[in-house]
């Protein structure tokens, strides 16, 4: 396996979206970073217009940092997208400059397994995954949907890889739910793995019913389409 050649400067990481802080995601408080573009195509996808390597926008490292490090409260970072492994360098090189400053947690999701991960990822897939505290791992499969912890489907694990969180996996395994915000143009950004299916369509629908206009993602570039269906059988075979 090997990383996607984005066309993306050295020095840069091209992401899709970027939150300051959220309690959704990860243990704590914590930064969001969404790459843009994954070699997937995950059925029921939550998140489309993160797909295509043609979307987001190119970030230096230093730059990205400096946004993560200006967040004094948070406890950690974690990597969504998108597909964080396909700019597996360019996150760890990140992540370096990060603890420079701080000793920050770091979480990522991937639509790889662990496994498959350790034996067929590429020398910068591996020096992302050593420097990761948690991996939320596997494709998203809906039909085993499940509201559980920062995933939304019982075939995706959390591996806690260094003693950073030793009590992390305690307690009951359920969904962290989502946060709602209104941003400063009007538009509402929902963060969080959704605790149902069809989430978002849900949620719009509703929005319309109580008489609140919502311009469809398709005229704010971000097309509203089914992703093609991806055999994930071969990943599967590597656990």
């Amino acid at each position: 396996m090997t990383t996607h050649p984005l066309d993306t400067p050295s020095d840069s990481i091209r992401i899709a979206q970027f939150i300051a802080r959220t309690r959704a995601i990860g243990p704590g408080l914590h930064t969001g970073v969404w790459v843009q573009y994954c070699p997937m195509r995950c059925r029921g996808c939550i998140s489309p217009q993160f797909l295509d390597e043609a979307g987001g926008s190119d970030v230096t490292i230093a730059k990205l940092a400096a946004d993560i490090l200006a967040v004094e409260d948070s406890d950690g970072v974690f990597f969504s997208g998108g597909e964080p492994f396909a700019q597996a360098g360019a996150l760890a090189d990140l992540v370096d400059e990060v603890r420079r400053h701080r000793d920050l947690s770091v979480m990522s999701y991937s639509g790889y397994p662990l496994e498959h991960l350790r034996h067929h990822g590429d020398a910068d897939q591996h020096r992302l995954l050593e420097r990761l505290d948690i991996l939320v791992d596997g494709p998203y499969l809906p039909e085993r949907h499940a509201p559980l912890r920062w995933r939304g489907s019982s075939n995706q694990r959390v591996h806690v890889l260094t003693n950073r969180h030793p009590h992390l996996l305690e307690g009951p395994d359920e969904s962290a739910g989502i946060e709602t915000r209104v941003r400063h143009d009007g538009s509402i950004e929902v963060v969080g793995v959704p605790p149902i299916p069809d989430f978002t369509e849900r949620f719009l629908e509703e929005l319309a019913s109580a008489g609140v206009l919502v311009e469809p993602p398709a005229r704010r570039g971000t097309p509203r389409r089914q992703p093609p269906v991806t055999t994930t059988d071969t990943l599967e075979n590597d656990r």
